[in-house]
């Protein structure tokens, strides 16, 4: 029986993924092959030799040590799109909150409440000019990042009355076919910001986008538009955003990230990391990233992992041996000739590579030997080689 450890409270759904007959979950102790996690910060944990894989139940995978997981072969997955309807709901919240001024106007009604004061009915309509705002149809919207949020943004603006412009240097087939024909992509980052009277960032913080909003991200802007960060705080320069606000060139900041020096400033508006929060976002989650290692775990097949390939085939009757390895040359050549020596017959085989590292799924209808099983670890680039049996 393989051990799961969870090292944040996940929903109960995952039961039904993983069963509790079939697997021993724990909240403690340093013994387990598989790992969920949702916020918990992994990058000094020191993991079990026989760890398999960590799941994320969420897109960001900031607070798993990935390259350390890589070089010890352990498969990270992530559940891109599982919150996402829970994301694009508070980003059109928070668009309305920009350009409506509600957010005042509430606090205006408290404060009346707070003072104990008669005739808040009769004062409001005297006080409510201070907090006119505008509509959001008609305005044009800029969405960076077009992965599973970042069209559902894009196609809920449309049908709200927007004209929506996208930019995402690696669309991928599948988001380009859920995008709505409505929506106009722009060749080029700067068009899409000159254009822009609220801006939306949906993609990851990497090395690369790290600080992307800038001064001279900024500057291209339009000027007086709304920008809203509902991705990654890391993604802007705070001491950037903070000189657009205070000379007008941004008009509103809305963000699901807040830190002590962005919330200082009136033109703020700040949630605290709210927008996966949601029962339905949270079950979607924990039932993806249970469903993907038990599919891991049971058939070896990868799907959503963020260091290593997808690959996938059904399996058959027989054995399958999973090998996780470095993209080197001759890599296929060494394992075939390992299996050739053992005379062992390929019913099938499967091998996709990403980036430095590279997957392989062979089945055989005979059992290797644990002197064959050692013979291809023991291949230099190989990292971990598993034998996935018929008695699962």
């Amino acid at each position: 029986m393989l051990t799961v450890k969870k090292f944040n409270q996940i929903s109960d759904i995952i039961y039904t993924q993983m069963p509790k007959e079939r697997y021993r979950f724990i909240e403690e102790g340093d013994d387990y092959d598989v790992a969920l996690v949702r916020s918990a910060e992994l990058g000094e944990t020191p993991f079990p030799k026989q760890l398999l894989a960590i799941a994320r139940a969420g897109a960001g995978v900031n607070n798993i040590p990935v390259d350390r997981c890589s070089e010890e072969g352990v498969v990270v997955f992530n559940t891109p799109g599982a919150n996402a309807n829970a994301v694009k709901e508070l980003v059109l919240c928070g668009m309305m909150l920009a350009c409506r001024r509600i957010v005042p106007g509430i606090q205006w009604v408290q404060r009346q409440h707070d003072k104990g004061a008669a005739g808040v009915d009769k004062r409001m309509e005297k006080a409510k000019k201070d907090f006119v705002g505008g509509e959001i149809a008609g305005k044009t919207l800029g969405v960076i990042g077009l992965g599973a949020i970042g069209v559902m943004v894009a196609n809920a603006a449309v049908t709200l009355g927007m004209e929506v412009i996208g930019y995402d240097p690696f669309l991928s087939v599948d988001a380009a076919l859920r995008l709505s024909r409505s929506v106009n992509l722009a060749k080029t980052q700067e068009e899409l910001l000159s254009k822009s009277d609220f801006l939306t960032l949906h993609l990851p913080q990497t090395a690369k986008t790290r600080g992307m909003i800038n001064k001279e991200t900024l500057a291209a802007m339009k000027p007086g538009a709304v920008m809203l960060n509902f991705a990654r705080g890391g993604l802007i320069d705070d001491d950037a955003v903070l000189e657009a606000l205070q000379s007008g060139h941004l008009s509103r900041y809305v963000t699901d990230f807040p830190d002590d020096r962005i919330i200082a400033d009136p033109n703020v508006i700040a949630m605290p990391h709210l927008g996966a929060s949601t029962p339905e976002a949270e079950e979607n989650c924990a039932r993806m990233a249970a469903a993907q290692l038990e599919e891991y775990l049971v058939n070896g097949n990868i799907k959503n992992s963020v260091n290593f390939p997808d690959c996938e085939y059904p399996r058959g009757e027989g054995w399958r041996i999973a090998i996780i390895n470095r993209n080197i040359t001759n890599m296929v050549g060494q394992i075939t000739a390992v299996l050739a020596q053992n005379r062992l017959n390929i019913e099938h085989m499967l091998n996709h590579s990403r980036n430095a590292w590279a997957y392989t799924l062979i089945d055989l209808l005979e059992k290797p030997s644990q002197e064959c099983l050692d013979a291809l670890a023991g291949i230099d680039g190989v990292v971990r080689v598993r034998l996935i049996g018929e008695e699962q």
